[in-house]
């Protein structure tokens, strides 16, 4: 079996558009990466804020292509009345070279002081002091090139203290779930509603060295309110409009009094409307970390 590469190069703003239209198409998710960033600028840490993403989804090569080809551009042509759109542009990808077709892409990539992440099939020396996330992402979202990515582990770097409770909403690759850990958390949950990213998730934790510190399940927000649990610190990066949704389905109660909470998936331009939500659900934004048009909100729950 074959399958059809999809790809658009756009802009920040239009991003996170493009990218939920090709997850009704795509099989197991869509891809999102830099567009022009040289792979030999990865390794010396000075890797300029992108300008352009490439978003890249996979559908099956059979006698439904061309009905859904239809329906994408007929999509594409509707939101190109409100931003101008990209024409997608279409590969044929052999079934033996599908599951490699993005590995050229994915290159190492150094971020905050000792944050490192290795593709599991690029051997390189990592630094003595390095913190070293070995991923394989599979077709699960979460390779660490995305800026969302990039800014909660930034993040994470400079909120996880050694022995705190964290959940990972909407885990992917497992990649943030992983930097929690070796960063001294005590244990994670990871929870994805796609069965194929825990399976990436649990491959890429045994990797790490890190199975005693992190659980991995199929599942929501709902399963969280539903146990009662409460976390130190919680990191949803997902998108703008879910992270809203999930504040109407007392999304701050995941954090204990006192915690923190990181959301990501968000433009510039939706930072307003979704700290407005945070705080309906009992949380107050406090701070915001930004990479191009991409924000991180960072925000606790006060002690009560």
């Amino acid at each position: 079996m074959d399958w059809i590469e999809i790809s658009l190069s756009v802009d920040g703003e239009s991003a996170e558009a493009v990218a939920e239209l090709l997850q009704r198409y795509g099989h197991q998710g869509v891809a999102i990466e830099q567009d022009g960033i040289m792979p030999e600028m990865w390794d010396d840490g000075d890797v300029p804020e992108p300008t352009r993403l490439i978003i890249r989804a996979y559908i099956v090569a059979d006698d439904r292509v061309e009905e859904a080809k239809a329906k994408l551009e007929q999509a594409l042509g509707y939101m190109n009345l409100m931003y101008p759109m990209p024409k997608p542009v279409y590969r044929v990808v052999k079934e033996d070279d599908w599951a490699e077709a993005w590995k050229v892409h994915y290159q190492p990539v150094r971020l905050g002081r000792k944050l490192f992440i290795r593709p599991l099939w690029v051997d390189i020396q990592p630094q003595p002091d390095d913190i070293v996330i070995a991923l394989d992402p599979g077709m699960a979202f979460g390779t660490g090139t995305h800026p969302t990515t990039q800014l909660c582990m930034e993040a994470l770097e400079d909120l996880v203290k050694p022995g705190v409770n964290v959940l990972d909403l909407g885990c992917g690759s497992g990649i943030l779930a992983i930097t929690a850990a070796k960063l001294g958390a005590a244990h994670v949950l990871g929870l994805d509603i796609d069965p194929v990213a825990v399976e990436v998730t649990e491959e890429n934790i045994a990797q790490n060295g890190v199975a005693d510190k992190i659980t991995v399940h199929q599942g929501s927000l709902e399963n969280v309110i539903t146990s009662a649990r409460r976390f130190d610190l919680i990191v949803v990066n997902i998108l703008a409009r879910i992270i809203i949704a999930m504040c109407d389905q007392h999304l701050g109660d995941t954090v204990r009094p006192g915690g923190l909470a990181l959301f990501s998936g968000i433009i510039e331009d939706q930072a307003d409307e979704v700290e407005a939500a945070l705080r309906k659900t009992g949380l107050e934004p406090y701070a915001r970390r930004k990479s191009g048009d991409w924000v991180v909100i960072e925000a606790r729950r006060p002690q009560r």
